[in-house]
């Protein structure tokens, strides 16, 4: 059963007022993930078993960055996205350049053969993940919302779900599919699926894809999903100095 996509208006490369998705892992943490989240101050985490991500309430404030330190604790690493530039003494092990997409004419559709995946799926899950590296994915991540798969002769062999949940909008991500399975479209099958509930609640589906992601990149355009700006992806260890204001 296909499902209509509220029309929006087109969204800018960037937006000089701020809009909630230039911050997704702020605005989810702070919001719909607040039970799932760690906060200190200006800055706020996933528990370590849910997302290595962390977000800043504004990158360009000093003290958020001291809320941040005090936060993970000196010396321990952690993942953060979409801040171009770092501190004085912060310095990245770990980068990567991304897109961020929205969807404008996708289509969303239920389909037959996905099944909802829970708690009892991890081991699976974590499984295929490890095989065909979809991005971070740990034990309680199926807590972020929706999750789908198929299997095949009982075989978990492809999987998407939701992940940041932003005001208005719900991320769908660890889109994977084992490699004896490719070229399929179950990828495009269970976006589409997930994005099917996603609408239904009233949520604009978007994701994030690495940059050097092409194939991924074309299928999603191909879909309906519309560029909306680049980002950056760190890996990132907290300083040895640096030290939360009293």
């Amino acid at each position: 059963m296909s499902t209509s996509l509220q029309p929006h208006e087109p969204l800018p490369q960037e937006d000089p007022a701020g809009h909630v998705l230039d911050n997704p892992a702020w605005a989810s943490l702070s919001g719909a993930h607040r039970h799932l989240a760690q906060t200190v101050g200006s800055a706020a985490r996933y528990l370590q078993d849910v997302s290595p991500f962390t977000a800043l309430a504004d990158a360009e404030d000093p003290r958020a960055w001291q809320d941040l330190a005090a936060l993970v604790g000196a010396g321990n690493t952690f993942a953060l996205a979409g801040v171009r530039s770092l501190p004085e003494g912060w310095s990245t092990g770990q980068s990567g350049q991304g897109v961020q997409l929205v969807a404008e004419t996708l289509v969303p559709e239920r389909d037959g053969e996905a099944v909802r995946l829970g708690a009892a799926d991890v081991p699976e899950m974590l499984d295929l993940v490890a095989r065909t590296q979809p991005g971070p994915f740990r034990p309680r991540t199926v807590e972020m919302g929706a999750y789908y798969g198929v299997r095949r002769d009982g075989r978990l062999v492809a999987m998407a779900g939701e992940r940041l949940r932003p005001p208005g909008y719900t991320e769908i991500s660890a889109v994977c599919t084992d490699e004896a399975y490719r070229g399929q479209g179950l990828a495009g099958r269970l976006v589409r699926h997930v994005a099917a509930g996603v609408v239904e609640r009233g949520d604009t589906p978007f994701l994030h894809a690495a940059a050097v992601n092409t194939t991924a990149i074309r299928l999603y355009e191909s879909m309906g999903f519309v560029l909306r700006r680049t980002t950056v992806f760190h890996f990132l260890q907290v300083p040895g100095d640096a030290v939360a204001a009293p």
